[in-house]
């Protein structure tokens, strides 16, 4: 009884909020359009709504862009204005959608969960507009930092998907050859220990960790290993200095096995098993994998392909731990 008089409540303040939130970035580009906030002497109408509702400026440079782009893209203001795009969704959507390009998009962000959404359109656009994205991913490029409460400096980089590639290959590299050490019983984790891996490449001379940046080019576009999309003239320009390694799929698009008497997975097989499972099989992350044998290597004393799964780090060890 509790937890329904909690959901409702929920879904009540979710909706009253969504409709205040539709409301508000309405006004507040009304607001910057007219000449009200230079009445109290404020240098913009972003800092009087930052200074009236006690948000960042930034915050509120982002109502005011959203209710602009809302005046010409009628029918997202439609959908968000009936609820059926969120706020989290609306804002994405208006970064990218044009006259030309709103119906296809909104239709993408209609049926698409919002946390997928940036993911989802970076594909469209990839598939729609390659010739100069490229050069947008370039011009928009930027590296930003501030400090926190607790004293800390967050970073937030924007970089081309190669770029970024490169740096999360040589991140998950480093994590899956080092050894974590335990402080206060506890181990550090996975974010943690990639902070170690900056700190690391700042502050030792000559470190160096050899990585492996894999590219996938499919007939339906190409993309990082973690399924970040890449235009052909990224995947292009790297393409004289590759390695490049063939994978065979048969007709039902599988990966044609490998198999090998060997007590490590060969790098074919590995190919192989992270194309056919994609992320961890028992908790679904995208990062730190490793090819677990089932049944164990022991028993077997053999590495096939359909003997192998793809399990990060953590699950690995818990398995292991629990046998």
């Amino acid at each position: 009884m509790t937890e329904s008089l909690l959901a409702d409540r929920i879904r009540h303040l979710a909706t009253s909020w969504a409709t205040s939130q539709h409301a508000l970035v309405t006004l507040a580009a009304d607001f910057a359009d007219s000449n009200e906030w230079a009445l109290d002497g404020s240098p913009s109408g972003a800092h009087w709504i930052a200074a009236i509702a006690d948000i960042e400026l930034s915050t509120a440079r982002e109502w005011i862009r959203i209710g602009r782009a809302l005046r010409t893209l009628h029918a997202s203001a439609d959908a968000y204005a009936d609820r059926r795009l969120s706020y989290s969704k609306i804002r994405t959507l208006t970064r990218v959608a044009t006259l030309e390009n709103e119906l296809e998009l909104l239709d993408i962000a209609l049926d698409t969960p919002a946390g997928d959404l940036n993911r989802a359109i970076a594909k469209w656009q990839t598939r729609n507009r390659p010739e100069d994205l490229d050069a947008l991913h370039q011009q928009q490029r930027s590296v930003k930092w501030r400090t926190e409460p607790d004293g800390m400096i967050t970073f937030t980089l924007r970089l081309p998907p190669f770029v970024a590639g490169l740096l999360i290959a040589w991140l998950t590299t480093w994590v899956m050859k080092s050894r974590p050490h335990a402080s206060a019983d506890a181990y550090p984790t996975v974010a943690q220990q990639h902070a170690d891996a900056i700190a690391a490449l700042l502050q030792t001379d000559g470190v160096t960790v050899d990585t492996e940046l894999v590219l996938h080019v499919r007939g339906d576009g190409n993309t990082l290993d973690d399924g970040t999309p890449l235009t052909d003239s990224a995947v292009a320009s790297v393409l004289p200095k590759a390695f490049i390694r063939v994978m065979i799929h048969n007709a039902d698009s599988k990966p044609i096995n490998a198999s090998g008497r060997q007590r490590h997975p060969s790098t074919r097989q590995k190919r192989i098993v992270k194309e056919r499972d994609r992320a961890c099989i028992d908790c679904g992350r995208s990062d730190l994998h490793e090819y677990d044998h089932n049944p164990p290597y022991e028993e077997t004393k053999r590495t096939l392909v359909d003997e192998l799964e793809l399990r990060c780090a953590p699950c690995h060890r818990t398995r292991h731990a629990a046998a």
